[in-house]
């Protein structure tokens, strides 16, 4: 029981929650980029469903990460951790993105199937640039530039 309680401690007490949740944004961004590629080169509505629910759930990941950035830099860097005001603003682009694909294909199942379809996949492909940036700034306030 000790043990646990250590854990919890140190999930909630000492350990920043913003690094813990970033990696979500990251690899479900990347996962739905991947997938919509594969789905036009194979021409799969399989592999176009699971770029949906990778970015569907990178929505919510980026929305998550993105409170526990600014939470975490009021606490631990006083409000001026290294280039935050550009993450929070790249932050918001990448939430905007990836909850306008979301909304989007949510309402229209045929997206991928329509004209709108090189936008639909350069969203994707965006959205994983915007992440790995965001990494990157992120590995700046931890290891310098």
């Amino acid at each position: 029981m000790e043990f646990i309680n250590r854990v919890i401690h140190a999930l909630t007490e000492l350990h920043p929650l913003h690094p813990m949740l970033v990696h979500f944004p990251i690899g479900l961004t990347g996962a739905g980029a991947l997938f919509i590629l594969l789905a036009v080169w194979r021409h799969s509505a399989a592999f176009e469903q699971a770029a949906f629910a990778n970015v569907s759930l990178a929505t919510l990941g980026t929305l998550a990460a993105g409170l526990a950035g600014i939470y975490d830099n009021n606490v631990n860097y006083d409000g001026v951790a290294p280039n935050a005001m550009l993450k929070v603003l790249l932050a918001t682009i990448l939430l905007i993105i990836t909850g306008s694909i979301t909304f989007f294909r949510w309402r229209n199942p045929k997206l991928y199937e329509s004209r709108a379809r090189p936008f639909y996949v350069a969203a994707y492909l965006v959205s994983f640039g915007l992440a790995i940036v965001l990494a990157f700034l992120g590995g700046v306030i931890l290891y310098g530039f």
